[in-house]
């Protein structure tokens, strides 16, 4: 039973503190440090997180309001919005880094299990990309303009995506002018694994070093690829495969960074009336099951979705670097820490949106972490789109 103990303080059960404690040590987070520790701090934005919180002086009057109630959950010190905003800045986020990759690691033992239903396949599936979260260059004068963008600022994450597992494995953030594939040539690469690439990344020296380290990779390939046809394989036409061809590449620069034989597979999707051409370095599996794998690929781009609509990421409760990537890392520490508690009650049954939004308004109550989140009142609806506007619910 969990007699006296609040919603927020059950669901920071499932963080292993130590391993806090740890980081905060090597990293000097407390040092000279009297009252609002790193432990503080971090208390302090998981709840902003979890009850989506506006800003910093919107912590300060909701703490306060609190009272009393705050201390039960493991508050020590005074929340103000100039402490926090000093904590946010001069903190190391490598602090919050480290937990959440731990977390990382732990949720992914418990996710091994989980599989796509993808025919034909029993591997290991990653999806590699990025996205932007834009800045006001204004109050964000360190945050590098987009590549193509010079007017417009912003912070780039780059994920590694467990498609199965369906969590991040790798979070880098960078500026946003950083190059993808530059993030890509950082990666250790999984032998035997499978790595989705959008068209991006085509970059043939680092799609070598996957083939190089005896992994596969899927990726789509451009309208200007030159090449010329080796052997042709047997295609399916009726399940949509229009093509499928080994190759080879034409540019002396290109056949350079990749000299091997290519397979070309030309893929028709009918449920939205275009033709994708993939490129893999896998000869064995079917050509439908290579487009199915790319398609897969669309999960992390619904993850990128997920946390810009329900993690407080695009609205910032600090401008400097460091006060921007302590949001960030805890903010993916809150994520996986739902994620966790979902498998671990198995709440199989529950969606993460349902899970966060049943805890933001029963985050103080006094009742057990299972009861609160089986109760068969507390239903939600999945968000609409955000560009969809409704006016009236008929």
């Amino acid at each position: 039973m969990n007699i006296g103990r609040t919603v927020f303080s059950q669901v920071l059960d499932y963080l292993p503190e130590h391993v806090f404690r740890q980081a905060a040590t090597r990293y000097r987070g407390d040092h000279r440090v009297r009252r609002f520790t790193c432990w503080q701090q971090f208390l302090c934005m998981a709840f902003t997180q979890l009850t989506y919180r506006e800003s910093l002086r919107d912590i300060e009057a909701c703490s306060r309001s609190l009272g009393s109630a705050l201390y039960h959950n493991g508050f020590t010190a005074d929340v103000s919005h100039a402490t926090l905003a000093d904590a946010n800045k001069q903190r190391p986020s490598q602090i919050y880094r480290d937990v959440a990759l731990h977390l990382i690691e732990e949720a992914r033992l418990l996710y091994r299990d989980d599989k796509l239903a993808l025919a034909q396949f029993d591997g290991v599936l990653y999806a590699f990309d990025s996205t932007i979260i834009d800045l006001c260059l204004s109050l964000f004068p360190w945050a590098k303009a987009h590549v193509h963008q010079r007017t417009r600022a912003g912070i780039k994450l780059h994920t590694l995506y467990d498609v199965q597992a369906q969590l991040p494995v790798v979070v880098r953030v960078t500026a946003a002018n950083v190059q993808d594939t530059r993030m890509l040539a950082q990666l250790n690469i999984q032998s035997g694994a499978y790595y989705l690439l959008d068209r991006g990344f085509a970059d043939f020296r680092q799609l070598r070093r996957i083939d190089q380290h005896a992994a596969y990779f899927v990726t789509r390939a451009r309208k200007n690829l030159r090449y010329h046809r080796v052997y042709s394989l047997p295609a399916n036409k009726l399940v949509g495969v229009r093509t499928d061809q080994a190759i080879l590449l034409d540019v002396p620069l290109t056949r350079l960074y990749y000299p091997d034989q290519l397979r070309r597979i030309r893929f028709f999707d009918t449920e939205q009336q275009r033709t994708l051409v993939f490129l893999t370095n896998n000869f064995t599996l079917e050509a439908l099951t290579i487009a199915d794998l790319y398609k897969a690929r669309w999960h992390i781009e619904l993850f990128f979705r997920w946390i810009k609509q329900h993690l407080r990421i695009k609205a910032f409760y600090g401008t400097s670097p460091n006060a921007v990537r302590t949001q960030v890392w805890i903010a993916t520490t809150v994520y996986v820490l739902i994620a966790i508690i979902k498998k671990r009650l198995q709440l199989d049954a529950m969606s993460l949106y349902t899970i966060l939004q049943i805890l933001s308004i029963t985050i103080l109550q006094k009742e057990p972490l299972y009861q609160v989140l089986t109760a068969n009142d507390y239903r939600f609806p999945e968000p609409c789109p955000p560009n969809q506007l409704q006016l009236f619910d008929f």
